[in-house]
């Protein structure tokens, strides 16, 4: 069946010129990202010594409000079409990490879309950093064989003002995000496209928590968001490099939002970064860990992090993690997939709608599901709800094994929003629906996801 189903989507071809064309302006813009710019970045946020959640924010030169206005000015500087601001919050003492009534502020810097100002696409990176200084009696795992508790490990009063350059961790994902922020200011996006370095990821991913739950609770249309978090270094503690590859790791199930937001990465990628892969990595972050898209997954929104496939983690939350560890070049790379996956959604019309039922016919009121077997029960017919939109070119139907990880075939259909495979099953495909403008900017693909079954409760009578 598969065999013959991609034989059958051959045969059909990808009629429009637009599907799978690279702009040549986004081209442009990725061939405007500056390694020197980046690493120059990266030096001057080691050279605050430390960008510790809890050191004086009030001194000049030295710490995170030094740090955070440094950033806030610079944003500024890159013209007047970026709206820039803090995003303050004063966070109560709290668990093992909060160990004093501290303000958190993300430094945020937003570049408003022209036709679809409503959609955002969101990347982002830490500016906090943090120096995790043992106890002395300090256990390796526990008695289980696992990680210990943070309290169990870390001497607070010495973490709090050792140095911590934190160039990999994570001055480099800042100067990926600041720098695509320079560039991309210099250009026009029919979305609204916000750039954000975090505080608090180091004492508990804290700012992107308050400002996912705050874009949730104002039903922002959040459609993306890109964490670039160690993305700094190419080579590994044991040696090894990876100097053509970054992790973009999403969370279950596999057709889950986040899921394709990787998928379209990994696209983006290989249509603009030739030479560099965007490797998906089919779990929700590196194991029993965390960064700043996590709260914006658990509030509902696409979202993934960019890691090196090569971290060194034996420099990570030490004194050790400096630039001529780090890798810009490495770096410059990554910026250039994240500019591409950005700037090929923000272009992009939205994707369809392929999860609710859509209206039909004259009847009021009368539904039918948006994929169905047809009159002959051995055809797959697949409906979706029109993207907004005047400059649509159509739509691409894409599909795959239900074990294959990535789409396999696509074919274009036009502007229609209902599309019959004849002599198709839907038990065994996975099928979805993309939205192409005139321009050949591509959507994520919206899948069809079977609705999980509900287990029945039966009332049973007395014996």
């Amino acid at each position: 069946m598969r065999k013959l189903l991609l034989l059958l989507f051959a045969a059909l071809g990808a009629s429009a010129q637009t599907v799978g064309r690279p702009d040549p302006v986004i081209q442009k813009m990725l061939g405007e990202i500056s390694r020197d710019r980046i690493a120059a970045t990266m030096q001057k946020l080691a050279s605050f010594e430390t960008r510790g959640n809890f050191s004086d924010p009030d001194q000049t030169d030295r710490g995170v409000g030094a740090a955070r206005r440094w950033i806030f000015d610079q944003f500024k500087s890159y013209g007047p079409r970026l709206d820039v601001s803090f995003d303050p919050y004063k966070v109560k003492k709290q668990g093992t990490r909060i160990l004093r009534d501290v303000e958190v502020v993300n430094v945020v810097a937003v570049l408003p879309g022209t036709t679809q100002p409503e959609k955002r696409i969101v990347v982002g990176a830490h500016y906090d950093s943090i120096n995790i200084v043992r106890r002395p009696d300090a256990p390796e795992v526990t008695p289980e064989g696992g990680e210990p508790a943070a309290d169990d490990v870390i001497d607070f009063d010495k973490s709090i003002e050792a140095p911590a350059p934190g160039v990999t961790d994570d001055a480099s994902g800042c100067a990926l995000v600041m720098e695509l922020a320079r560039v991309m200011s210099q250009y026009k996006f029919e979305k609204t496209i916000v750039f954000i370095t975090f505080g608090g990821e180091e004492i508990g991913l804290v700012g992107s928590s308050l400002y996912s739950a705050k874009a949730r609770e104002h039903k922002d249309q959040i459609e993306a968001v890109l964490n670039n978090d160690v993305v700094g270094v190419a080579v590994a503690g044991d040696g090894r490099a990876e100097n053509g590859l970054v992790h973009v790791f999403s969370e279950e199930p596999a057709d889950s939002a986040s899921r394709e937001l990787a998928r379209y990465i990994r696209e983006t990628a290989q249509r603009y970064v030739p030479g560099f892969k965007a490797e998906p990595v089919f779990r929700h972050d590196r194991f029993s860990r965390g960064g700043d898209h996590t709260p914006f997954n658990a509030n509902g929104f696409a979202a993934v992090r960019f890691t090196s496939a090569a971290e060194n983690l034996g420099i990570q939350h030490t004194a050790n993690d400096t630039f001529d560890k780090s890798s810009p070049e490495y770096t410059t790379f990554v910026a250039k997939v994240n500019g591409a996956a950005l700037a090929s959604l923000a272009l992009a019309p939205s994707a369809p709608e392929t999860t609710r039922e859509v209206l039909t016919g004259a009847a009021k009121g009368r539904r039918t599901p948006t994929v169905a077997r047809g009159k002959s029960r051995y055809d797959a017919v697949l409906r979706w709800k029109d993207a907004p939109g005047d400059d649509l070119a159509g739509y691409a139907i894409v599909i795959r094994s239900s074990t294959a990880p990535f789409w396999e075939q696509q074919t274009f259909v036009g502007k229609v929003t209902e599309y019959t495979l004849p002599g198709v099953s839907i038990d065994d495909i996975i099928f979805g629906v993309k939205a192409i403008d005139m321009e050949g900017h591509e959507s994520m693909v919206a899948p069809w996801v079977a609705t999980p079954p509900v287990l029945r409760k039966f009332e049973i009578a007395d014996q």
